[in-house]
């Protein structure tokens, strides 16, 4: 039966010779005898020959096999479903999927697969595969015995008829399982025997077989069923595998059931609780170490694509460690969401990259690291930096915090300090270390807004799209949103003396030169305040979680309504930004920048220094060093740091007729209550003011109150009142609201 049937196949396939040969012998023959009549013996020969020769005909092209394709054609146009992200020494961080009509992974060589897996999968679907030629007619007998028998019929595909099948899928229509359709398939596997290899049919064989669901080949489903690679699945593993692959969406008992008949053992009560655990809830691939899925989500779009980015395994850890620590800690009721970014300073390289861990967060899939938040006090040095550049000021510059307010479109603007408290007269060096708030806005009259604009836009805060004028005297205080990401380049830039480049994600980014921003000298003394423990002491405290055991300059801020919380700052050798906060936009819950970021880009800088202590660098030329004295115990004396030509040995308060006139009491924005168990002819308010004020008046609403040196005493309505002072010309120099209840 073999050979009759080997030879059926094989008179099929030489067909269209035969055809062409045997009609030029008849050609020959009529030209030779001439025409003898239409009913001779010799044409109703003729005639049945014809008739035979359609019949071969019909059969040759009902059966004709699809052209297939080439082994290599195969393998280079094999497109997995995924893309996989690798840290700068090579080793797998993440990958994403980017391709979702199948689950598939590279393509797998047969080397790549361990041999019992290969022998047991082989041994299970054709075990004759290594000595027929594409067609295993001895399976194909005994399917035909058993069809005549009323007996079901077994399988009789081979693996090459199988791979035959894959490559063209028009040979395995549904539906479409005639004996001519079988026949077609039959000559499609010789076809492929005869131009690949037992090896690459095998190969392909394991890379095309849909085994569970969307998981197509041996890796996805190695991968995803057992969290192995192929390399070290086992006999039973194998079992399972070649169990699936008559019904991939079998339950378990089934596939314990066809496990147990394959493998012939006498026990097999393993493969029950092995097929129940394969088959159960979705597996993490546990292969895939999950580093960075906000960065894989943001650089993986191809499908099989390969980046090698600039991060550090080990650092993308423990940055992930610190943030998932510090969370757990604040509780979901506090804090949701975070972020970190660690950056080197010589190279720009982005060592850690997270964009979130997950846990409870409400918005998982939302990168917090590129995210635009509302910056807070974190924009302060660049303000410092650009004054002190432009010789506005000097880290011993006196600046008032008290009451200000200021006129602007859309009507008064009145920073507070984070604590509602003000300090009086400090120095520029505690105003910036303890992030004073009024202090930073007398400092941005002193810049400009449209100025400050433009330096933070080109120290890469591009998310600033407006000019100065549309975020107004806020902009000192952090009003503008800004990314984890542009934080992180811009607070590098101080550590690198002013000098700014874009950062780099991916070994395959080229290095940008560096551009100088901020004047070496202004980078350098910024720099040394944010370094500064003493200078911070009376905001945060002597032992706050910004307070390492080596040198590193640090700046936290908190947005309005709490919904932001920043820590970013830098050593010798790194710079690291941590952003907390809920990505959905509603206030944290007791959350401040010591209790909320600090404590991660903390732990984060102890690891990077365990080995070696940061250092701080030494000042660059154009700096000058002074010990100075503050007049009226304003200050305790110290050493400070000053760009050339400005130095100074005193500091001492201005005298009281070069001050700005101004209205000091009621404080801006103050409420006061009458009571109503004092007599009213007792309860007054005091008008207070300040500056050389000789010929201002005092103007309560309309009412003119007399001069501003005879210092009135008031018992106003109940209500909201303005409060202004005007000089001789009638021009408001001053003016203040308050309200009486």
């Amino acid at each position: 039966m073999k050979q009759r049937l080997s030879g059926l196949i094989q008179r099929i396939d030489r067909f269209p010779e035969a055809l062409v040969a045997w009609g030029r012998r008849q050609r020959a023959a009529c030209r030779e005898r001439g025409w003898r009549g239409i009913f001779t013996p010799s044409r109703i020969v003729l005639t049945a020959a014809a008739l035979l020769i359609g019949s071969f005909v019909s059969l040759s092209w009902v059966t004709r096999p699809p052209p297939l394709p080439g082994y290599a054609a195969v393998t280079a146009n094999w497109h997995p479903s995924e893309a996989w992200l690798y840290d700068r020494g090579g080793r797998l961080i993440d990958s994403t999927r980017v391709d979702y009509q199948a689950r598939r992974l590279g393509w797998v060589r047969l080397a790549d697969i361990s041999p019992v897996a290969r022998d047991t999968l082989v041994a299970a679907e054709d075990r004759r595969f290594r000595s027929h030629d594409g067609v295993d007619w001895w399976a194909l007998g005994g399917a035909l015995r058993d069809r005549a028998e009323g007996k079901r019929a077994r399988g009789a595909s081979t693996l090459s008829m199988q791979v035959a099948a894959y490559l063209a899928p028009d040979l395995a229509t549904p539906g479409h399982r005639s004996t001519w359709d079988k026949v077609r398939q039959m000559r499609a596997g010789a076809a492929l025997e005869a131009g690949w290899t037992k090896d690459q049919i095998l190969e392909a064989y394991l890379n095309l077989a849909g085994f569970r669901g969307e998981a197509q080949g041996i890796g996805a489903a190695a991968l995803g069923l057992f969290g192995k690679t192929p390399a070290t699945l086992t006999r039973d593993d194998a079992l399972l595998l070649a169990a699936l692959l008559p019904n991939p969406g079998a339950g378990s008992t089934e596939v314990a059931r066809r496990a147990c008949a394959l493998s012939r053992d006498k026990d097999c009560s393993r493969f029950a609780g092995a097929a129940a655990s394969m088959l159960g809830p979705a597996r993490s691939l546990a292969l895939d170490p999950g580093l960075a899925p906000h960065l894989a989500a943001r650089l993986l779009d191809k499908p099989g694509a390969r980046v090698t980015t600039t991060l550090d395994a080990r650092i993308q850890s423990v940055a992930i460690a610190a943030l998932r620590r510090q969370l757990q800690g604040l509780g979901g009721t506090r804090a949701r969401d975070g972020a970190v970014v660690v950056v080197d300073n010589a190279s720009g390289d982005v060592l850690a990259y997270v964009g979130g861990i997950g846990g409870e967060s409400t918005a998982p899939a939302v990168d917090g690291a590129s995210a635009y938040r509302q910056a807070g006090s974190t924009l302060k040095p660049f303000l410092y930096a650009q004054a002190i550049e432009k010789g506005y000021l000097t880290a011993a510059s006196i600046l008032d915090d008290s009451p200000v307010q200021l006129d602007t479109a859309s009507g008064l603007y009145v920073p507070q300090n984070y604590d509602r408290a003000f300090k009086g007269p400090v120095s520029a060096r505690i105003a910036l270390a303890g992030s004073l708030n009024v202090p930073a806005v007398r400092t941005l009259l002193l810049t400009g807004v449209d100025a400050f604009r433009d330096r933070l836009w080109d120290t890469g805060y591009r998310g600033l799209v407006e000019d100065g004028q549309y975020y107004g005297y806020s902009l000192a205080l952090g009003s503008a949103e800004v990314t984890l990401l542009e934080q992180v380049a811009a607070y590098r830039s101080l550590a690198l003396g002013g000098r700014w480049s874009p950062l780099r994600l991916t070994e395959a980014s080229r290095h940008e030169p560096l551009r100088q921003i901020v004047s070496p000298q202004a980078a350098w003394i910024v720099a040394d305040i944010l370094a500064d423990p003493n200078a911070r002491a009376g905001t945060f405290g002597v032992d706050s979680a910004l307070r390492l055991p080596f040198w590193a300059a640090a700046k936290t801020g908190t947005s309005k309504a709490m919904r932001d919380n920043w820590c970013i700052g830098f050593s010798d050798r790194f710079t690291v930004g941590v952003w907390v906060g809920n990505l959905e936009g509603d206030p944290m819950r007791a959350v401040s920048g010591t209790s909320g970021a600090a404590p991660v880009w903390r732990d984060v800088m102890m690891t990077l220094h365990a080995a070696t202590p940061s250092r701080p660098s030494p000042p660059p030329a154009g700096i000058e060093t002074r010990q100075i004295r503050f007049a009226e115990g304003i200050e305790q004396p110290r050493r400070e740091f000053f760009v050339k030509g400005t130095a100074l040995d005193q500091v001492a308060a201005a005298p009281e007729t070069a001050r700005r006139p101004r209205i000091v009491n009621p404080v801006a924005g103050s409420v006061y209550a009458l009571d109503p168990d004092i007599p009213i002819d007792r309860q007054r308010l005091a008008i207070a003011v300040a500056g050389q004020v000789a010929g201002h008046r005092l103007l309560l609403d309309r009412e003119d109150l007399g001069t501003a040196d005879s210092r009135p005493l008031l018992l106003p309505t109940r209500g909201q009142h303005r409060l202004r002072l005007v000089d001789l010309g009638g021009r408001v120099v001053d003016q203040i609201l308050f309200t009486v209840r």
